[in-house]
């Protein structure tokens, strides 16, 4: 079969399922406030034993990245993945998924070179350029205090 590029790009057009995408959003918006509405409830609840505005904050993250991680461990997120699509890349949740996968896919290659390597295949860059980019603004801002008015 003998094909010019463009004569391919139609021939694949025409194989290609059309994308549900009303259908896509709507379960995209429903999973992803889902996952917000269980993080509202959970700060909540630290609220309500006592702990300071703070520190609920920090406990509610701590615990979506937990649940999250053991979900992703489960092979349970990957269902609600398939199921909600982009709604499950609710930031917190979402950074601790791609965490966590990478180290269960490589655990058959060992501890070291399989989980721990693995798991920050995709964390790693974030952590370096997160931190880069923090150093850069402590800069901006610090030398933006210091300039006279």
């Amino acid at each position: 079969m003998d094909m010019t590029p463009k004569e391919y790009q139609q021939y694949v057009k025409t194989l290609q399922e059309k994308s549900p995408l009303a259908k896509d959003l709507f379960f995209a918006f429903l999973i992803g406030g889902l996952i917000c509405v269980v993080g509202q409830w959970l700060q909540n609840r630290y609220l309500g034993s006592g702990m300071e505005q703070e520190a609920a904050s920090t406990a509610t993250s701590v615990t979506l990245v937990g649940l999250s991680a053991l979900l992703t461990g489960l092979n349970l997120y990957q269902k609600l993945a398939r199921f909600g699509g982009a709604g499950t890349l609710v930031p917190i949740t979402g950074f601790a998924n791609a965490v966590v996968s990478p180290a269960v896919d490589f655990k058959a290659e060992g501890w070291v070179t399989g989980v721990a390597v693995k798991m920050f295949s995709v964390a790693g860059p974030v952590i370096v350029y997160g931190t880069a980019a923090s150093v850069v603004y402590g800069l901006i801002y610090w030398v933006w205090s210091i300039l006279p008015a």
